[in-house]
């Protein structure tokens, strides 16, 4: 408390509602105060080089920043995210107890259901409109286009890992890719790679253009992971909770010892769900980061 009351500050504003339809007034604690003195204690034992201070040779972004890629919420989604909505407001107003339920829980559910919800229900049927669709498309277009030089591209999903027991979206994408026209053989996901070994053989395929479309998780395909030599795109299909992760995931193409000059960083949407009430909370948590950092 002592040290909050020194350096830190709460701010009060509007923020987007954890269903994503609308906005909500909220306090958080989301700026630094006596940013001198608390960067001469923090430069005892740190030192910072931005990127802009690096200047490092690293391809240009299209169209200068990221680009969102929205899908419209179906009516299951919406029905589904105002039972999210009962169960929170249940959850704050103390009517259930932590083991019955939580905000963490409803988060969780929040999250899954943005992505595919047929992670809720498996028994629905495929929405084209969804992002496992928008995916596939963008997938598609950018790997017919970078055909003659074999480029290559990252898909992150954190959520819904292979599995061979129910639905996966990892399962699901693979086989509409597949059916689109691309190889099996040039499609590979992380999970499949558990040793150092075949990590390293892996990578190497795709360093060579042989494996043109990964997929894996911001753990496993994060931090360490080079393999930026012919990657054109990064597809972030969920949002993780950490600004540094979301930089981490474009970080495998934005970066120096890429062949290319301009690279595709996309993120994927699904309107009036969780999501936008997560990529809010990372630009708050970027924010308040990049205060100290700049």
């Amino acid at each position: 408390d002592a040290w909050a009351s020194t350096f830190g500050e709460s701010v009060q504003g509007m923020e987007v509602s954890p269903d994503g339809g609308g906005y909500r007034l909220n306090t958080r604690f989301a700026r630094f105060t006596n940013v001198a003195d608390l960067m001469s204690i923090f430069k005892l034992s740190a030192d910072i080089q931005t990127r802009s201070m690096l200047n490092l040779p690293t391809p240009s972004v299209k169209g200068g920043k990221p680009r969102a890629i929205h899908s419209p919420a179906n009516p299951d989604l919406k029905a589904y995210t105002a039972t999210l909505v009962e169960r929170a407001h249940a959850i704050r107003n103390g009517s259930v107890k932590p083991s019955e339920d939580n905000m963490l829980a409803v988060a969780n559910c929040g999250r899954k259901a943005a992505l595919d919800m047929r992670l809720i229900d498996p028994s629905l049927p495929f929405d084209p409109n969804c992002k496992v669709a928008k995916i596939r498309d963008e997938v598609v277009r950018i790997w017919n286009e970078t055909t003659l030089l074999k480029g290559t591209q990252i898909i992150f999903c954190d959520l819904s890992t292979p599995t061979s027991s129910g639905f996966s979206v990892y399962n699901d994408l693979k086989a509409r890719l597949i059916e689109a026209g691309i190889p099996q053989a040039e499609i590979a996901f992380i999970h499949d790679h558990d040793s150092d070994s075949a990590k390293a053989r892996l990578f190497r395929m795709v360093r060579s253009g042989i494996v043109r479309v990964l997929m894996g998780s911001t753990l496993k395909l994060g931090m360490g992971t080079n393999v930026q030599k012919r990657l054109k795109a990064i597809h972030q299909a969920d949002a993780p909770w950490r600004p540094a992760d979301v930089e981490q995931r474009d970080g495998r193409a934005w970066r120096a010892g890429n062949d290319w000059d301009e690279i595709e960083l996309i993120r994927y949407v699904t309107e009036g769900s969780f999501d936008a009430y997560v990529w809010n909370l990372l630009e708050v948590k970027a924010k308040f980061v990049a205060q100290l950092f700049n």
